[in-house]
C-alpha cells in the first residue's frame, strides 16, 4: 500500500490517532497474551446439547474472548454432553435448569448469585416443539402443541431474564437465537415460528424495559446449521440447499460464524445496539429466496 493510500484509512487523512485508538480496543495486551473483548465478564450460556449446537459455538467465542462462563443442562442424559463441553473450557458452574419450572430457575440463578455475585451477560439457545406440530399444517396445531411451543422457546427468555437482570452489571447483555421463520413462512418449521415472531417481539419489549437498567437486549437470526434441534425440521437438508443457493455469498453460514457476532453483541463494542434482530446467514433474508438452480 502506498503512502498516500495508507492515509485514507477509517474515512480519511490524519486518522493515524483513529487507527491507533482502535487498535488498542481490539489488541491491547496483557503480559503476553492479547486481551479478549469479553475479558474480565462472567456470562451463561443456556440451551447447549452438543458440540454442534449453536450455543457450544458461542460458547467457544466467548472463551476465546476472556470470558468466565456457566452453564446449564437438563436432565441426567444432557448432562453427560454438557458437562464435559462446559469443564473444558474451565467452567466451574454447571448446574441443572429446567426453564418450565419456575423453582428450579430461581434456584439456578441463587447459584449463580452465590458463586458470581454479578452477571455480565446471559445467552439463550433454548427452543422446543412436538415433532407433529412442525411436520403437520400449522392449521391443525392444538392447544397444547402451541402452549409447549411458546412456553419454552419465546417464554423462557422472559423468565431468564427477569432472574438474570437482577444480578446483571450495567452495560449487560442478553441474547437470544432465532430464525427467519419469525417472519416468513418456512416449510416444515410450522408453530416454531410463531414461537419466535414471539421471541424477537420479546426481545424488544425486554430491551425497552431493561434499558433503564444499563441491560441491552438482542437477537441473532442464525441461518440454517445443522444441530439436534434441526433434526425434527422436515426436509432440513432441502432447507439448507435452498439457503446457500439463495444467499448473497452462495454459502450457509457456520457454528463459529454466529458465535463470533454473539460475542460481538455480548461485549462493549456494541454498546449502542439494543432492541435488534442480527441476521447471520449469508445474506439470505434480503435476497428473493432459492433461485431455483437445480444441484449437480
Amino acid at each position: 500500500m502506498s503512502e498516500g493510500s495508507s492515509c485514507y484509512f477509517l474515512g480519511g487523512r490524519n486518522n493515524g490517532a483513529r487507527f491507533y485508538d482502535y487498535f488498542l480496543i481490539m489488541f491491547k495486551r496483557k503480559g503476553d497474551h492479547p486481551v479478549g473483548i469479553l475479558e474480565g465478564k462472567k456470562g451463561l450460556i443456556l440451551g447447549i446439547a452438543n458440540n454442534k449446537s449453536i450455543a457450544w459455538g458461542v460458547a467457544q467465542a466467548a472463551t476465546r474472548e476472556g470470558a468466565e462462563l456457566g452453564f446449564n443442562y437438563l436432565g441426567d442424559s444432557l448432562e453427560k454432553r454438557v458437562r464435559p463441553l462446559a469443564e473444558s473450557v474451565g467452567s466451574t458452574l454447571i448446574e441443572p435448569l429446567d426453564v418450565t419450572d419456575d423453582a428450579q430457575m430461581d434456584e439456578f440463578f441463587a447459584k449463580v448469585e452465590a458463586q458470581w455475585g454479578t452477571l455480565d451477560f446471559l445467552v439463550h439457545s433454548i427452543a422446543f416443539a412436538n415433532k407433529d406440530a412442525l411436520h403437520n399444517p400449522f392449521s391443525t396445531t392444538t392447544r397444547e402443541d402451541f402452549h409447549l411451543a411458546l412456553d419454552i422457546s419465546a417464554y423462557s427468555f422472559i423468565a431468564v431474564a427477569q432472574r438474570a437482570a437482577k444480578i446483571m452489571n450495567p452495560g449487560g447483555s442478553l441474547v437470544t437465537m432465532s430464525y427467519l421463520g419469525a417472519v416468513r413462512a418456512v416449510p416444515g418449521y410450522g408453530v416454531m415460528g410463531v414461537a419466535k415472531a414471539a421471541l424477537e417481539a420479546s426481545t424488544r419489549y425486554l430491551a425497552q424495559d431493561l434499558g433503564e437498567h444499563g441491560i441491552r437486549v438482542n437477537a441473532v437470526s442464525a441461518g440454517p446449521i445443522r444441530t439436534l434441534a434441526a433434526s425434527a425440521v422436515g426436509d432440513f437438508r432441502k432447507l439448507m440447499e435452498k439457503s446457500a443457493r439463495g444467499s448473497m455469498l452462495g454459502r450457509n453460514v457456520t457454528q463459529e460464524e454466529v458465535g463470533n457476532t454473539t460475542a460481538y453483541l455480548l461485549s462493549d463494542l456494541s454498546s449502542g445496539v439494543t432492541g435488534e434482530v442480527h441476521y447471520v446467514d449469508s445474506g439470505f433474508h434480503i435476497g428473493a429466496g432459492d433461485p431455483g438452480i437445480a444441484q449437480d
